[in-house]
């Protein structure tokens, strides 16, 4: 071996190469950000706090990530780049020292009912393989055990081109695994004709129960009621078998009604494609409620559940079938590949079991494969992605993580940080958005955003290590060491919500009394049973209000005004102050600039290159007509009052001449839930997680109901932010209402009037009741994982 140096080197450590430890970011202008300058280290862990809304994503995710993943993109072919997502160059001056980025977002995963726990994993692909190699008996290949894959048969004549043409008699045959009932959805939907009409009206007394459908003149009942395939003055309990099927059932068809052409169809049909082929989160709350109760989905009879056909669960390796290993923890199923021992498919064990071991290591032991993805929280859904991660031989890339620890309980932030640790060790640089302090506390290098929210955030407040921040004066520094303390006297329930026997998923028979008119939080380690507890056996009434973690969904023409319903009011006042149609001030309708659209820019697509967005020349990106701006009222045009802040708006709603009430009350609770900073025309998609959560929280607030149910609310909230929500949440007590948390924060435990704790363990070693009783009780008795935390969290 020579041991001449290589040209270019001095020594050891000296190479020009080793010079580039630094991402540079200069300028940069994304959504709030301030001509942001800075110097992140490469191969450490840098965590970005801040209040929500602040600029961290827009730093992290759409600067860095984004310029990584775009100039990725520009080395394939144009071809292909075509068939890729566009990404726009972000706002920014100097971008140097970039690595790849590998994006670890909250983003919900797909809610197709197809899709579970295995396919987003590539784990069924592999099972599959396995059961087709060992399975006895042996039905085909592994698109036979695919619950996605249906059989084709097909025979018949084709014409071969190739020399002298001739047609010759050809078979076709593809063994799939789907269940022919349910076609592989596992449920089977039923629709529940009681809530669609009354059978001992007729048509022209008013039948239907459809939400819009009461009125008489409403076309669609005209086209049922003037078809003359029923009787409309008969109730429809005496149809005729005929009648009744060519109701409820009849193919499509022109009829004339009023002299007009129109397409008369079967009921059935008709409600499938006008109510159940849509979004249910989309849909107005009316019409949701409607579907909730006229729909019900049952587990398919013919398959159990499974989705697969028979032939896909008689074929069995070991007495177990590939149904059977999807329905077990995954945890059980990692145990039973590692007791098959067979060289003929030794690499795919490996990958398998590695696979499933990185589930149990990452703390989803308890999910099984067969668990729909749509299911998932956004935190379950963070650390499914991360699976593929976690093994990989990868190293000098940049891992972006969105609040790893999001959904998480104290006990198992231990075991992310490790994670966290363990990938930088390797030689990666972690990039992480977080506000949870046992999640800063271990970041090599800070960055602290703000110092606030929205228009007022946007900068680089400090940047150091953790002991620099402690002592730092900026919001986070400040609040960095708060700790709730346990309250001194807690409120006494007025009632219970009984519980009894509770066995959805894997709650174990669980009898409990849920205390009402005080602040009850249900806590527990990820996966023990608190959602399945509490969405599963509150009943889903008129007096029960819930907010889950479903993201809203708003595209660039929604903003908090129309979201909320707030832009309603405010049309109206418009209108009557100008005697003219409420449509116009609208950029979605009447009042839209026809040029842009009521968009306010022009896109200008560009295939395989990211679009062009130019403001519009016309209105000067205000998206309404000139005449719609020449309206005022208060003194102020439509597109003046969508500029304001909420704080602001709620100012010139309250009193004065604009004084409108409807307007103001949920500006209100805009306030309330601290996004006073937001604008009122502001899009959608440039909302933070934590501002679209509370976006939610405050449109359920102005519902009638009793009993408030909410689903982590301090997702996506800085150490700030919590105290308001927790004085948000006494005000909702207070006003008579029961508030009940699904919670792991301890500083809402700590201000908790009732703690139920579930455990002890995840999965089949949880869905049990181990605690039930005050903080304080709970501090003093330190006899589940919850307690023990809380207890050192207090500092008692």
């Amino acid at each position: 071996m020579s041991s001449a140096k290589r040209p270019g080197t001095q020594g050891p450590g000296s190479h020009v190469a080793d010079s580039h430890d630094l991402i540079r970011v200069h300028g940069a202008r994304e959504n709030n950000l301030k001509d942001v300058s800075i110097d992140l280290p490469k191969r450490r862990l840098t965590v970005f706090t801040g209040v929500s809304g602040s600029g961290k994503s827009s730093l992290v995710f759409n600067t860095v990530a984004a310029e990584s993943q775009r100039l990725i993109n520009e080395t394939y072919s144009a071809f292909v780049q075509g068939f890729m997502p566009t990404l726009a160059r972000p706002e920014v001056d100097v971008l140097e020292g970039l690595t790849t980025a590998i994006i670890v977002d909250q983003q919900r995963m797909g809610a197709d009912p197809r899709s579970t726990v295995g396919t987003a994993t590539d784990v069924n692909a592999m099972l599959r393989i396995l059961f087709s190699r060992l399975g006895k008996p042996h039905i085909g290949p592994p698109s036979a055990y695919s619950f996605n894959t249906a059989s084709v048969r097909a025979s018949g004549a084709i014409t071969v081109e190739r020399g002298n043409k001739k047609a010759v008699k050809a078979t076709f045959q593809r063994t799939g695994g789907m269940c022919t009932h349910c076609e592989g959805r596992g449920t089977v939907s039923d629709i529940d004709l009681t809530q669609l009409y009354d059978d001992s009206k007729s048509l022209s007394e008013g039948a239907f129960t459809i939400p819009g459908w009461k009125s008489d003149s409403q076309w669609t009942v005209q086209v049922y009621a003037q078809s003359g395939f029923v009787d409309p003055d008969k109730p429809i309990r005496r149809y005729t078998k005929k009648e009744l099927h060519d109701f409820l059932y009849g193919e499509p068809v022109k009829v004339k009604v009023n002299g007009v052409n129109l397409t008369y169809e079967g009921l059935i049909p008709k409600i499938q494609k006008s109510f159940l082929s849509k979004d249910k989160e989309a849909m107005q709350p009316h019409i949701r409620a409607f579907v909730e109760r006229a729909v019900t989905f049952t587990t398919c009879p013919e398959c159990e559940g499974t989705r697969l056909s028979e032939g896909a669960r008689s074929s069995k390796i070991k007495k177990i079938s590939i149904a059977d290993a999807c329905a077990m923890e995954i945890r059980d199923l990692a145990q039973w590949v590692r007791d098959l021992d067979e060289p003929s498919v030794a690499p795919l064990l490996t990958a398998l079991r590695d696979t499933l071991d990185s589930f149990v290591e990452i703390g989803l032991g308890y999910l099984s494969l067969d668990r729909p993805a749509g299911t998932l929280s956004g935190g379950e859904a963070q650390r499914v992605k991360m699976i593929r991660h976690l093994g990989s031989s990868l190293t000098d890339t940049t891992y972006v993580f969105d609040e790893p620890t999001v959904g998480l309980h104290p006990h198992d932030i231990q075991r992310m940080n490790d994670l966290l640790l363990r990938l930088r060790d390797k030689g990666n640089t972690v990039l992480v958005v977080e506000h949870k302090p046992e999640a800063i506390a271990i970041a090599d290098h800070v960055v602290d955003l703000g110092p606030g929210a929205g228009a007022a955030g946007g900068t680089v407040c400090f940047e150091g290590t953790v002991e620099e921040l402690r002592a730092a004066d900026t919001v986070t520094g400040r609040h960095l060491d708060d700790r709730a303390v346990l309250k001194e006297s807690v409120r006494k329930p007025t009632g219970a919500l009984e519980i009894r026997g509770a066995s959805t998923h894997n709650l174990q028979d669980v009898d409990v009394d849920v205390p009402l008119g005080v602040l009850c939080v249900v806590t527990g380690v990820a996966g023990s049973g608190k959602s399945s507890l509490i969405h599963g056996s509150v009943p889903a009434g008129a007096d029960v209000v819930s907010v889950d973690q479903s993201p809203i969904k708003g595209s660039r023409r929604s903003n908090p005004a129309t979201y909320t319903g707030l832009l309603d009011p405010i049309r109206k006042a418009f209108a009557k102050a100008n005697d003219v149609k409420p449509a116009l001030f609208s950029a979605n309708s009447e009042g839209a600039c026809p040029t842009c659209n009521g968009a306010g820019v022009i896109y200008t697509d560009l295939a395989m290159m990211a679009g062009v967005a130019t403001p519009c020349e016309d209105c000067e990106g205000k998206r309404f007509q000139p005449s719609v701006l020449e309206y005022r009222f208060g003194g102020r045009d439509i597109s003046e009052v969508l500029a304001m802040s909420v704080d602001r708006a709620e100012e010139f709603f309250g009193a004065g001449e604009a004084r409108t009430p409807a307007a103001h009350k949920i500006l209100q609770r805009l306030s309330d839930v601290g996004l006073g900073y937001l604008t009122l025309g502001q899009p959608l998609t440039t909302l933070s997680g934590g501002e679209r959560q509370r976006l939610k929280l405050a449109t359920h607030m102005s519902e009638k109901g009793g009993v408030y149910v909410l689903d982590e609310p301090t997702t996506g909230l800085h150490l700030a932010d919590v105290e308001q929500l927790l004085g948000l949440l006494d005000r909702l007590v207070d006003a008579g209402k029961s508030v009940i948390v699904i919670e792991h924060h301890q500083a809402v435990m700590a201000h908790a009037d009732w703690i139920i704790d579930l455990g002890p363990g995840a999965g089949h070693d949880g869905g049990r009741i181990v605690f039930e009783g005050t903080p304080a009780d709970l501090v003093a008795d330190r006899s589940t994982l919850t307690g023990e935390h809380l207890a050192a969290y207090v500092g008692a």
